[in-house]
């Protein structure tokens, strides 16, 4: 063949004008443009990395494994316990923390980056197995997040914009990013022959999920499960399947850092903190509503698509939650509105009538207006609340201030004595408290230190009483407001915003 002959189309056509954009092409460009607006925004949010959540944890545990990687302790206090945040993301994050010597911060930030980046080609991949059409995977991206509610949730896993910017340095959103990756490649090994390297690969992915974002890995479980049992593979797969799995299983098994397993019997504090999942319910969700009106078009021509089973997995799991008083299970609330998202996406650029389509798209993009105004404050995090009309900034969720203030005095490995949200920012510099900031299932002791941490802060508890508090925690600082009482024990050395002092604790 010659080269004239074997060149494409558009090189034939050299010399005239060139060819005209198909009607589906056209159609895309303005998701695509809405889409790529969004991405910019959260690449501005991630120059300033806004604090809050559980940044401050994160942020612990890469400081830790810079320091150790084989016995890297419990990331907020000072005690020799595994945590299932040392994850493989995190063990990566650490080694490149001490190797290049970048602070903390700027490693969160190549973390949001490198997640961000996995999320968004993930979700591209996902949706082109359920879709051709070129503007699918903008608009599925963009259900993904503002069809939400017009009640602002934020929480790790969850992918509204105003969560997500917040948590985009999180390892839930790198799980989230290769969850969609996952999907796709499990879909397109269902359809296509392939060997046992493909679905070991699988296994390992499955695996590598569960222990990047254990709450995450649960909706890529029901997600899996939902494509296989859409899929109706044939019998002799199911033997690669369980190869998979197994493989997966054996790699969470032998994780060294922590026993995911023992996960299993997490209860009591993790329950009441995930209670208020199923608060404001309507109000955080209902522009999803859509999505299941979606669903149940899909549910008509097919009672095995795997949107509709992700979905009925999904809620069956959140509703079992607040039925038995699990409520963390309630975390698994992405793995319902996912589905109705993407469905609510798909049905603008499904088969079917043009008219039936045309008022779809009038639908989903009324609904991603609203969504979009309900969430607009988070501009505020890319360019700052003063730069906000007052419009904007009435929806707008100031960040936490960090503890900077602190770190010219407080050395790494030193215990803070400090309670309430400091205790979730001042591990993240270097430091330890006496009480964990967040719920610890593997700190035996827990309870005991949250109760010191208290009597030490009780002003009628006898300073002996504090001292022996001080001695048995090795307390080298103390984080407290102005004191009226004239403790020898501590000496004031710096004062922070909103009265905040920083005592030495005087030997």
């Amino acid at each position: 063949m010659s080269p004239l002959r074997a060149a494409p189309s558009e090189a034939r056509s050299a010399g005239r004008a060139a060819p005209r954009p198909s009607a589906p092409a056209k159609r895309a460009a303005a998701p695509r443009a809405a889409a790529a607006l969004i991405l910019a925004l959260l690449l501005l949010v991630i120059v300033r990395l806004p604090w809050a959540g559980d940044l401050g944890m994160h942020a612990a545990t890469i400081e830790r494994l810079r320091h150790s990687f084989l016995h890297p302790g419990d990331p907020l206090v000072d005690a020799d316990v595994p945590s299932p945040y040392y994850s493989p993301w995190m063990l990566l994050l650490g080694g490149l923390a001490r190797l290049s010597g970048l602070s903390v911060f700027v490693v969160l930030r190549v973390a949001a980056l490198a997640g961000l980046a996995l999320l968004v080609t993930g979700v591209w991949r996902y949706v082109r197995t359920l879709s051709r059409h070129p503007a699918a995977p903008a608009l599925a991206a963009l259900s993904l997040v503002l069809l939400w509610g017009t009640e602002l949730i934020n929480w790790s896993g969850f992918l509204c914009l105003n969560s997500l910017a917040l948590t985009v340095s999180y390892p839930s959103v790198l799980a989230l990013g290769l969850a969609f990756h996952h999907w796709a490649w499990l879909s397109r090994a269902l359809r296509t022959p392939t060997g046992w390297g493909t679905w070991l690969g699988l296994g390992a992915l499955w695996a590598l999920i569960l222990l990047c974002h254990q709450f995450t890995g649960v909706v890529a479980t029901l997600g899996g499960l939902a494509t296989v049992l859409a899929a109706r593979p044939p019998r002799p797969l199911w033997h690669k399947l369980a190869a998979g799995t197994a493989l997966g299983l054996l790699l969470l098994w032998l994780w060294p850092y922590y026993d995911f397993f023992a996960l299993f019997r997490a209860g009591g504090e993790l329950e009441d903190v995930h209670r208020a999942l199923y608060t404001e319910f309507i109000g955080r969700y209902w522009l999803a509503l859509l999505g299941v009106a979606a669903l149940d078009r899909r549910w008509r021509r097919d009672r095995l698509d795997p949107l509709v089973l992700f979905f009925a997995l999904g809620a069956l799991v959140c509703a079992a939650g607040f039925v038995t008083g699990h409520y963390s299970w309630g975390r698994a609330l992405p793995a319902a509105l996912i589905p109705a998202q993407l469905a609510a996406a798909l049905a603008v650029v499904g088969s079917g009538r043009r008219a039936a389509r045309v008022r779809w798209a009038c639908a989903l993009a009324a609904a991603l207006a609203v969504g979009a105004w309900a969430q607009a404050g988070v501009v505020g995090y890319a360019v700052g609340r003063d730069r906000l009309p007052d419009v904007l900034a009435a929806n707008y969720t100031a960040p936490w201030a960090g503890y900077y203030w602190i770190t010219p005095y407080v050395k790494y490995g030193e215990v803070v004595m400090t309670r309430d949200f400091p205790a979730r920012l001042v591990p993240a510099y270097g430091a330890y408290t006496v009480a964990p900031g967040y719920p610890d299932f593997f700190l035996p002791d827990e309870s005991r230190r949250e109760a010191a941490v208290q009597r030490f802060y009780t002003r009628s508890t006898p300073r002996s009483v504090r001292r022996d508090i001080l001695r048995a925690y090795r307390v080298r600082w103390v984080v407290d407001g102005p004191r009226t009482d004239r403790d020898p024990a501590l000496r004031p050395v710096a004062r922070g915003p909103a009265g905040q002092t920083l005592y030495a604790v005087v030997p």
